[in-house]
């Protein structure tokens, strides 16, 4: 059995933008983008408009998207629901993971634009380079570039 975990973050509306700075910055490809007017009925909501008897979200936000990082890896998001309440992310970092020091400096030096840096670059033990980063979207990150291989 293979099990793989995918985070799915959440935006105040700010996905679409999110997603193309992303997809930017990380030469990663957005697979799907999805909004409230794009869901189709289902049988859960058909009487009433949403599983919870409410209406449905409408509009131009984003119910789902799908990034893929090259290499194969992917992030889902979309954002809160109109009338649910978004108290930001917190408690997760998205680590990513470069073969060297250049296309990790390229990475963070992109994502830190209009945010904000909580670790510059630096030699680390695990790695040639590490770094740590709130971008403007409030995800956080964190940067390693060049891994350094440890002795078993």
């Amino acid at each position: 059995m293979t099990t793989t975990v995918t985070p799915y973050l959440s935006f105040p509306g700010t996905t679409r933008e999110a997603y193309a700075f992303y997809a930017k910055t990380l030469g990663a490809t957005i697979e799907t983008m999805m909004s409230y007017a794009d869901m189709p009925a289902s049988p859960a909501n058909a009487d009433t408009g949403c599983a919870d008897g409410g209406a449905p979200p409408t509009g131009d936000g984003i119910m789902h998207a799908c990034l893929a990082l090259p290499g194969g890896a992917m992030i889902f998001a979309g954002d809160v629901p109109p009338g649910m309440p978004f108290d930001g992310i917190k408690g997760v970092m998205l680590a990513l993971q470069y073969d060297t020091v250049d296309q990790a400096r390229s990475a963070f030096d992109a994502l830190s634009q209009g945010g904000q840096v909580t670790m510059p670059l630096a030699p680390s033990f695990w790695a040639e380079v590490f770094g740590m980063l709130t971008d403007r979207f409030g995800v956080a990150w964190a940067v390693n570039g060049a891994p350094i291989q440890f002795q078993k």
